[in-house]
């Protein structure tokens, strides 16, 4: 599944191509809690169609009723582009549904040129990263190569975005787990990869929409050159394949990396990692396992909620109290039982 910034930069330029007038809004600041984070897009056409979002739905309401003939506003027309604010007193927070002391700002962009959007699309389908800067004074968006994920941000003058292509997750190890979190990653936007060198268990994979890649999973980390924005979970309960895995994942960038497996089972990873392949307990320290939060998961779907939750933790650069991780949380309950 394409992730959302996607689908709204491409329907955008579709719309823009065919000649329709469109409404390019961006998240640009945000003050106290925010239903969306910044950087994100909602494209508006003339006749009240949209895709995306930048809030919980009052705001594109609003939108909608203000830039769309079809609701009685004033239309979509080609102009410099705006800043516009929500939420600043206590009413107007309600009335668009943002939490309380909540405060949006948009900057909105008028028929943004679609052959500019169409480059950019071209270098994001390609695999690249681009630097998109929009100067409000001016209204021009320009297109930098970049090889760093960068943060959004805004100064009150220029945009920039740092766009680039989905998240990307690699699997090891083709079985029930490894499908549940596969659709779960697709339903998030991630881009997702299974590899497993065992033909039977690559011949049940029922999951669509994963490329599947049959080979040594060292050589296929290596050959997927991960980046800050992939994550990598070694699922196949064989040491063999999921060690060989971990190896090479933890002297690369990416976000998250993580190995199925009990508290006894995750600890003798560790050790035999540091005791025959040289790792050490800070080079370990990336490695998550047991994997997922605490919710007391039995079943795969469930297993694969809660991996799912950790990994989108990482991603959006929360740090989860102790009580959610595994370990912690069975240590919590032994103890327990032991004092009553």
């Amino acid at each position: 599944m394409e992730s959302i910034d996607l689908m709204v930069l491409r329907t955008a330029r579709d719309w823009l191509a065919a000649g329709e007038q469109v409404l390019l809004a961006t998240v640009a600041r945000t003050w106290g809690s925010s239903p969306r984070p910044v950087g994100s897009m909602m494209a508006l056409r003339e006749d009240g169609r949209v895709i995306g979002s930048v809030s919980g739905g009052c705001i594109e309401d609003d939108l909608v009723h203000r830039y769309t003939r079809a609701y009685g506003g004033s239309g979509v027309s080609d102009g410099l582009p705006q800043v516009v604010c929500y939420g600043v007193s206590a009413d107007e927070a309600h009335r668009f549904g943002l939490p309380c002391g909540g405060t949006l700002e948009l900057v909105l962009e008028f028929n943004p040129c679609h052959q500019a959007l169409g480059l950019l699309l071209e270098r994001l389908d390609a695999g690249g990263l681009a630097r998109r800067s929009l100067d409000l004074a001016s209204g021009t968006a320009t297109l930098e190569h970049t090889s760093t994920p960068e943060q959004f941000s805004f100064d009150g003058a220029r945009m920039v975005s740092t766009l680039g292509p989905g998240y990307r997750m690699l699997l090891i190890g083709a079985g029930a787990l490894a499908e549940y979190v596969a659709t779960m990653a697709q339903f998030n936007g991630f881009k997702v990869t299974v590899c497993d060198p065992r033909p039977e268990h690559m011949a049940g994979w029922s999951v669509a929409g994963v490329e599947q890649v049959v080979g040594m999973p060292d050589d296929v980390v290596r050959a997927f050159v991960p980046d800050l924005r992939t994550c990598i979970l070694a699922l196949s309960h064989d040491p063999k394949l999921d060690d060989l895995a971990l190896l090479e994942a933890l002297h690369g960038p990416a976000f998250y990396i993580g190995a199925i497996g009990s508290r006894r089972n995750s600890q003798q990873r560790r050790e035999r990692l540091i005791e025959h392949f040289g790792e050490t307990e800070a080079s370990l320290k990336r490695l998550h396992g047991p994997i997922g939060i605490y919710i007391g998961s039995k079943t795969p779907a469930e297993i694969a909620v809660s991996v799912m939750a950790e990994i989108l933790a990482c991603k959006n650069n929360v740090e989860l109290p102790g009580e959610l991780s595994v370990t912690e949380a069975k240590r919590a309950q032994e103890l327990e039982l032991l004092a009553g």
